[in-house]
């Protein structure tokens, strides 16, 4: 009798809860390696980006390698910088760092191309990651079949961040269900796949392929857009080149955008600096999360 009671209040609670009307959002995903991370300094930030924006909200999975149960976790909050490298998540609080991605040019761009739009973002990218298991070393791996390191890998935390933003029905918490409309995937990515073997390299083509058409089916759009970036290289004057076999993933990454009508690529990353062997200054990850918003833009229109 009492479960019943509980059972039947249950039901009435969800019915009552299903007939408010929610906001419609614009979901999009972002993945990858390090410089979909984020390594700009949140001091770099123009003013612009230094508030908080209307009617946009992130779901950022916490980043960790292989094996570990607390990768994916995260909660939905409104986007502000420090989602970029040492954010960290256990699933009721985001501890921000004084770093940012492209994340937040991303969306204020979008905003002005869909002013009266709401943006939802989710986010998982851990860096050092690769798509090939033979490359995915101490830092992860996105290959889905890959067991890993205690049967667990980035593919795995990518199901997880999903699957969690995708479970809260408000998620911005003014008692409404919302509405996620997946419209997007950008993704930054590949250079880990360009430092190990010309054998890995030339897979890069089939296996980028392959994790698009996963995380599209993720979403249940087998056309959604993805904006890929280029990778491009330091050229270190004490390293040298930093990815050997960086050419043929760059041209496997032509190929992919060649190929699918729905999948375009930001060119522009050859022209950006690097704060370090691997990572683009604060300005660049302003700029490609410009550049990554107008070409998903394109896509969508």
């Amino acid at each position: 009798m009492r479960l019943g009671t509980v059972v039947l209040l249950s039901l009435l609670t969800v019915s009552a809860f299903a007939k408010k009307k929610g906001d419609e959002f614009k979901l999009f995903y972002l993945g990858g390696q390090s410089n979909m991370v984020g390594y700009g300094y949140n001091k770099d930030l123009p003013d612009s980006l230094l508030k908080n924006m209307d009617d946009v909200w992130i779901y950022h999975g916490n980043p960790v390698s292989d094996g570990n149960e607390s990768g994916g976790l995260g909660l939905w909050e409104p986007l502000k910088p420090g989602h970029g490298r040492n954010f960290k998540s256990d699933g009721e609080k985001n501890s921000l760092s004084n770093r940012f991605g492209m994340e937040l040019s991303f969306a204020y761009r979008l905003k002005q191309l869909y002013p009266d739009a709401k943006i939802a973002i989710i986010k998982y990218a851990r860096g050092g990651s690769s798509i090939d298991s033979l490359a995915g070393g101490g830092f992860g791996c996105w290959e889905p079949d890959y067991k890993g390191k205690g049967g667990i890998n980035q593919w795995d935390y990518f199901l997880k961040t999903v699957n969690g933003a995708l479970s809260q029905l408000d998620i911005n918490g003014d008692g409404k269900p919302d509405v996620l409309i997946p419209c997007g995937i950008a993704w930054m990515q590949g250079e880990s796949d360009a430092d190990k073997s010309v054998e890995i390299a030339q897979r890069y083509e089939a296996n980028l392929k392959r994790l698009m058409d996963m995380i599209r089916a993720s979403f249940r759009t087998d056309d959604l857009p993805v904006v890929i970036g280029k990778i491009t290289d330091s050229w270190n004057h004490k390293r040298g080149i930093v990815w050997p076999y960086g050419d043929l993933v760059r041209q496997a990454q032509e190929d992919y955008v060649r190929k699918d009508d729905k999948a375009e690529i930001v060119r522009e990353t050859k022209y950006y600096h690097y704060s370090d062997p691997w990572h683009y200054q604060s300005k660049d990850y302003i700029d490609f999360g410009k550049r990554v918003a107008d070409k998903m833009y394109q896509l969508m229109e």
